[in-house]
């Protein structure tokens, strides 16, 4: 994976769109699957404590709105308007697939491994990326610092080191 350019008003005002329309959507279809669902197969009869009984033909409709829009999402994911939120969601899937891994990569570092440099540099420089997308300003100055005591550190080892070589495959060398 590779870090690509992404226009943080563009990514904002995107997100705002998906996040809305799906949960819009999930709470509309909901009501409908299950109307319908109790209209064809639910009971009509109301018990003394005011139950009809249909409470499972109605976690059914929101289990189906569910799968509806996670199959229009999936659909759409290479959509202009989710280009760049399917992006970032990828980043952070493979972020927290290094993290999982941190500590090993840090120790293979330690032992001046060029893999573990290349791993450090990506996921660094990525999670300034989405933090600065996220506006999250209070850990990204941690993460510049980290991300400049591994600059000195791969200098002083006299490597060269580019987020360009990442692979997701280097993870499992790891």
């Amino acid at each position: 994976m590779q870090l690509m350019h992404v226009d943080k008003t563009t990514y904002r005002k995107n997100t705002n769109i998906v996040i809305g329309s799906f949960v819009a959507s999930l709470a509309i279809l909901a009501l409908i699957f299950g109307a319908l669902l109790i209209h064809f197969f639910g009971a009509t009869t109301v018990t003394d404590d005011g139950s009809t009984g249909n409470f499972h033909l109605n976690f059914l409709g929101v289990i189906c709105s569910l799968l509806v829009c996670s199959i229009v999402l999936h659909s759409q994911k290479q959509s202009r308007l989710m280009r760049e939120v399917y992006y970032v969601w990828q980043l952070k899937q493979v972020q927290n697939r290094i993290y999982r891994k941190l500590a090993n990569i840090k120790r293979a570092a330690e032992h001046h491994d060029k893999n573990a440099f290349i791993i450090l540099s990506f996921y660094f420089a990525s999670l300034k990326q989405v933090y600065t997308l996220d506006d999250n300003t209070l850990t990204i100055s941690a993460v510049e610092n980290d991300l400049i005591k591994l600059n000195a550190s791969i200098a002083a080892q006299g490597l060269s080191v580019s987020i360009e070589e990442f692979e997701v495959a280097l993870l499992d060398k790891i």
